[in-house]
């Protein structure tokens, strides 16, 4: 797996130096995902920034991303001053979004604050002419499309989106990520209520990840609960395609004027 954190560091800087940016700009939530990828970005040298955006936060989950974003500093400052941990709350802009447009549609707010967390790291990455680095993982982004769409899915690059989850926590433990954040129960953050991803999948990451592997391998099911499981993970990737797929384009080609 070291392998994988040097090919993956070498990745990131690789594509940043290719487009002249000076800079890589990533959220952190306190969550695994984004806690891995900050370190990788660290890794590179390169000017790192570790951005907390909460929005109602539960306290613990806020807890963990300013653990994290301090755990970065300590962690690579030791020789040069790369890496900033900013923060941001964007409660008082959400709540007046929030206020202007009504809170009947639960979801699509939730939806809002991703896309208000993207907002702000684009503003970051166009100050220090940097790139926005995304932290969705294989399961999430190409499994069940679990996420925003121009949300925390609006970024330029995707370090660790060809790892499972399972390989996003063995890269962890060899990062020396907090044992709290390696702990802690996956949460997308958009909630009042804290649900966690597995409670909103309806399924462990294990088990999307077994179910993942059956879909793309053609691997039948080995009893009855596999069946059902695999069944739940179809239904939800055709529910996401959309964000999935490329945007459609009409293509006019010879269709006369």
């Amino acid at each position: 797996m070291q392998n994988r954190i040097n090919y993956i560091t070498k990745w990131i800087k690789s594509y940043a130096e290719k487009y002249n940016k000076e800079s890589l700009v990533v959220g952190i939530s306190g969550g695994i995902d984004s806690s891995v990828v900050s370190a990788l970005c660290a890794s590179t040298g390169m000017k790192t920034f570790a951005v907390t955006m909460p929005i109602r936060q539960k306290p613990e989950q806020d807890d963990l991303s300013m653990l994290h974003g301090d755990w970065l500093k300590q962690q690579y400052n030791t020789y040069h001053n790369t890496v900033a941990h900013c923060k941001f709350d964007l409660t008082f802009q959400f709540e007046e979004f929030e206020r202007m447009m009504g809170d009947q549609d639960k979801h699509g707010l939730a939806n809002t604050r991703a896309r208000m967390r993207m907002m702000t790291l684009y503003q970051l990455a166009s100050m220090h002419n940097g790139i926005v680095v995304g932290t969705g993982n294989k399961v999430e982004d190409f499994g069940v499309g679990f996420y925003t769409k121009y949300g925390d899915g609006g970024v330029d690059i995707s370090p660790i989106g060809d790892c499972m989850k399972s390989e996003v926590y063995a890269m962890a433990r060899i990062l020396c990520i907090h044992p709290q954040i390696i702990a802690a129960a996956p949460t997308d953050g958009l909630w009042d209520d804290g649900r966690t991803d597995e409670g909103q999948l309806g399924m462990t990451y294990e088990q999307l990840e077994e179910c993942m592997i059956m879909d793309q391998e053609g691997v039948a099911p080995l009893d009855s609960e596999q069946i059902t499981r695999l069944e739940k993970f179809r239904e939800i990737q055709s529910a996401n395609k959309h964000k999935m797929d490329p945007i459609p384009v009409c293509m006019v080609g010879d269709v006369a004027e």
